[in-house]
């Protein structure tokens, strides 16, 4: 059965069309992924945001201390809780108690100790305090070499936060910069040499699609299409790549050339977006998608 929350997220994550998305369920038996494919492969929507739906609210952080950092995410119902300076008391909390463990699961994380108790009671109770459920979603440890940088970066108040382990005993201002390109461009790997092949053969299949089911490119020799398909798999490719997008202070300069110019490069990357992938509940609106779901 294809719901209107169905409906609803889709159009969402693609930026397509209530009846299109429909559609897309509807010829995929209601698979997202495959609606997300079908709609990119009928040139009716673009890549899925990666982000997905920026629904739930709270706040994310990031904190380190020498060798070792910690990313968290806790949610909220409201956006005005999470201004809250209990809530803001207890993220952290959260965040110190989980980057001085070795936790690495959540199940690990809300056992760990923390005033008499554990974290699971501490979030417990602030949902009773609070008046609101109080959930930590997500966090990621991460340990560098002695001789690697680290870069964070905290955007509107903890909404987005990013990480990135840079090589080298890199300049503070270098490995900021590289958190805040995260950050704000959202690259999904370090380089397309971080990209797995099953998922470059993927988005391969995806711009054949696209490019077969162009009325323009109709009678074109099979040459011609593949070339067209590699340019545009490159340009695809690229967009989600750290080293290949434009570096946001210069638009001249690609990321990977302002790395080389000082000595350094990308080793890895965390990025949070709060709420990302999380829905959130919409009465009306899923009251006026069931009414077209429904016909």
């Amino acid at each position: 059965m294809i719901t209107a929350a169905l409906v609803k997220q889709l159009r969402e994550v693609t930026g397509a069309g209530m009846m299109d998305c429909k559609k897309a369920l509807t010829e995929t038996n209601g698979d997202m992924e495959k609606a997300i494919d079908w709609l990119r492969e009928k040139g009716i929507a673009k890549a899925a945001k990666k982000a997905g739906r920026i629904a739930a609210e709270g706040l994310s952080r990031v904190l380190v201390n020498g060798n070792k950092a910690v990313l968290v995410e806790v949610n909220s119902e409201t956006d005005f809780v999470a201004k809250n300076e209990q809530f803001l008391a207890l993220l952290d909390k959260v965040t110190t108690t989980i980057l001085n463990s070795n936790a690495k699961t959540l199940e690990e994380a809300l056992a760990l100790e923390v005033d008499g108790s554990n974290l699971d009671a501490l979030l417990v109770n602030a949902t009773a305090t609070i008046g609101e459920k109080i959930t930590l979603r997500r966090f990621e440890l991460i340990e560098k070499d002695a001789n690697d940088t680290f870069g964070a970066y905290i955007h509107m108040g903890g909404k987005i936060s990013s990480l990135v382990v840079l090589e080298g005993a890199t300049s503070e201002e270098v490995a900021k910069d590289m958190a805040m390109q995260v950050a704000s461009m959202s690259p999904q790997f370090v380089s397309r040499d971080y990209m797995p092949s099953d998922f470059i053969e993927h988005e391969r299949s995806i711009q054949f699609e696209i490019a077969k089911n162009d009325p323009a490119n109709a009678g074109k020799p099979e040459g011609i299409i593949e070339r067209m398909v590699e340019g545009r798999l490159s340009k695809s490719l690229q967009d989600i790549s750290l080293v290949d997008q434009p570096y946001f202070k210069d638009n001249d300069l690609k990321c990977g050339q302002f790395l080389k110019n000082n000595n350094t490069a990308v080793k890895s990357f965390v990025r949070y977006a709060v709420g990302e992938g999380i829905e959130k509940k919409e009465e009306n609106f899923a009251d006026e998608v069931a009414s077209i779901v429904g016909k």
